[in-house]
């Protein structure tokens, strides 16, 4: 069904646009602001001289997590007035989270890469899901407002 999925609905050409919007501006930071030394090509960084590379693949794009925010906030209650502009708001940061894990990997990847795999498996992945929290908790506590009806007695 994966496989269908991916090939006859479009969504990986979604994938891969969206590891290409992770990709471009975690390269140009990693190569114009902290100065590594690298080549890209399609959406792999390779470091030079001979220290790894990173590939931003479909997984690594946040398009799951996207769609994840996007249900838990069409499923939560709340108005949706508010609701337009904290659903794009949440993926924006979603987004901007993916980027700083690509820039923070590549870091990884030259100074400690003998931690890189655990580090991404183990804090940066589940990074993503601290992030989604912590909007759903800012959405419960703050945003969505609440209206508690007092029944008079």
């Amino acid at each position: 069904l994966k496989g269908f999925l991916l090939e006859y609905t479009g969504f990986h050409e979604l994938e891969l646009f969206m590891a290409n919007q992770v990709f471009m501006p975690s390269a140009w930071f990693v190569k114009h602001v902290i100065g590594y030394e690298l080549n890209t090509y399609e959406t792999t960084l390779y470091f030079l001289p001979d220290k790894g590379y990173i590939e931003v693949n479909g997984s690594c794009s946040g398009l799951k997590q996207f769609y994840q925010w996007l249900f838990l906030m069409i499923l939560f209650p709340g108005p949706w007035k508010k609701k337009l502009w904290y659903i794009p708001l949440g993926m924006l940061v979603i987004h901007l989270e993916n980027i700083f894990r690509i820039i923070v990997l590549s870091v990884i990847l030259i100074h400690w890469p003998d931690q890189w795999h655990f580090l991404h498996d183990w804090v940066l992945r589940p990074f993503f899901y601290v992030v989604i929290f912590l909007m759903w908790v800012l959405w419960v506590e703050k945003v969505r407002g609440s209206k508690v009806h007092k029944v008079k007695s």
